[in-house]
């Protein structure tokens, strides 16, 4: 069991995907990226970019690249022969075009054509055609689907039965490459290795944050001269039984330690909300110390 004393200021919620026992960071974080998502762009503000400058801003980083894009103002040739840019307003010169900068799968998909010669790529041929084209060179990611698909049609063609030696020696280097990948599991192809060790990975961590997340920790000094954060110095008293509390014969837990340690801080005139990060079992397991 690990378990982390984080008296720092806006320490609330510092471990990802953690059960909040005591606190509100969790809501408050959900909260706000609720707001932000439903505030509409402002228009004008000091330090926003606005909508003319950049476009303006990502063209010059193409032309310092020798690449240079068309621009929207027409021209037309005069009787003289020669060009004049037309003097007409453009009316879609105002109106700002915002997406993510994902590449399209589609273009993604005429691009790898395009490179690789071959007009058979689609959808489900797109790792394969990486591995056909890169081959030793291609990321394992690349390498351990290849790995997982040539077990699986060894297993329907031989129906199980063990692969001919002489035959895996005849294997070109490339495919050697890719059948030596370790591979825990399916999963791990095709959702990546964090979502496979996620899934058998124990839940044993604990945090004690000193605050909340829109929180500030204070330092507390003590007679003798000693200094600690507030929360940890709260630890100590309750620990050393000096909190005005007398100590049970069972060990204190992490829930009570932060429950104690809520109370002790607010008598002493602090406003920070120490939290409790944990699952429910570990909850109820005695503190460290």
């Amino acid at each position: 069991l690990f378990t982390m004393v984080s008296d720092s200021c806006h320490s609330g919620g510092l471990i990802d995907k953690t059960k909040e026992q005591i606190g509100n960071s969790t809501r408050q974080n959900k909260t706000q990226h609720r707001d932000r998502a439903m505030k509409p762009p402002s228009a004008s503000g000091t330090g926003c970019c606005t909508c003319t400058s950049l476009p303006r801003i990502i063209r010059g980083v193409f032309e310092s690249l020798g690449i240079h894009l068309p621009r929207r103002g027409r021209q037309q040739s005069g009787q003289n022969g020669s060009k004049e840019p037309d003097t007409k307003p453009d009316t879609t010169t105002n109106a700002s075009v915002i997406s993510n900068r994902s590449l399209p799968l589609s273009t993604f998909i005429e691009m790898l054509k395009h490179k690789t010669g071959r007009h058979d790529v689609g959808v489900g041929s797109i790792r394969t055609t990486l591995f056909h084209h890169f081959g030793h060179d291609a990321s394992p990611k690349i390498k351990k689907f290849v790995k997982v698909m040539v077990g699986k049609l060894r297993h329907d063609d031989h129906d199980g039965e063990p692969p001919d030696g002489n035959k895996e020696a005849e294997q070109p280097h490339a495919l050697r490459a890719a059948l030596e990948q370790d591979v825990h599991s399916v999963e791990e192809v095709y959702a990546g290795p964090a979502a496979a060790v996620g899934s058998r990975r124990p839940r044993n961590g604990v945090l004690i944050s000193g605050c909340q997340t829109d929180e500030t920790s204070a330092d507390a000094t003590t007679p003798d001269g000693a200094s600690y954060g507030a929360l940890s110095n709260a630890i100590q008293s309750i620990l050393a039984g000096t909190d005005g509390k007398k100590r049970r014969g069972a060990a204190v837990t992490n829930r009570e330690l932060v429950v104690r340690a809520r109370e002790l801080l607010s008598g002493q005139g602090y406003t920070q909300q120490p939290g409790l990060y944990c699952s429910d079992e570990h909850a109820k397991l005695p503190f460290i110390c």
